[in-house]
């Protein structure tokens, strides 16, 4: 061994002691660890006993004759399933149970001008909260946003309603507010 070769093995080992230790040499050597994607993994639809024992040799590459593709079960989950009108997906009745559950944890103690609270505690705060540079140069008179209009819901329900029997978009025409 002669001393360059000597001298290059001296000085490549640290370095790549050194770049182990980098994340990108990682990935790009593939040292580290990757988990499976959670969004990638299918569910496999469970067998099924076929109507009678005649049962064709399975093809490979070929799509199982249960199972939905990928592109069907995300539309599903997604948009719920083809056919159910507005009157199937209306909210059960409440039950016993859930009644107590719900007086229980105070749903009927709520304040009705909470919206009015939060809005001046927010004021409040973003008085409190200025930019030191606007402190320290004595800035005053910056504007802040006033609160948020509150949308009228009974009101918004009928003008979506009407805009629907007559043919319309449902974002045609003014959105209802509540006036303080």
């Amino acid at each position: 061994m002669t001393y360059k070769t000597a001298f290059l093995a001296l000085i490549a080992l640290p370095i790549s002691f050194a770049l182990i230790g980098c994340e990108s040499t990682k990935e790009q050597f593939d040292f580290s660890k990757k988990a499976p994607d959670e969004f990638a993994i299918v569910k496999r639809a469970p067998l099924e006993m076929p109507p009678n024992f005649n049962l064709r040799p399975p093809r490979p590459g070929q799509a199982r004759p249960q199972e939905d593709s990928a592109v069907d079960e995300a539309k599903q989950a997604i948009f719920g399933e083809e056919g159910v009108s507005v009157a199937q997906t209306e909210a059960a009745p409440v039950s016993e149970g859930e009644s107590i559950l719900l007086q229980k944890s105070g749903v009927d103690l709520t304040a009705p001008n909470i919206r009015d609270v939060i809005d001046a505690e927010t004021q409040q705060l973003n008085k409190e909260n200025k930019p030191t540079i606007d402190r320290i140069l004595g800035v005053t008179g910056k504007k802040y946003e006033a609160p948020s209009s509150v949308v009228n819901a009974r009101a918004e329900s009928e003008r979506i309603q009407t805009n629907i029997e007559q043919g319309k978009s449902v974002s045609d025409g003014a959105t209802p507010t509540v006036k303080k």
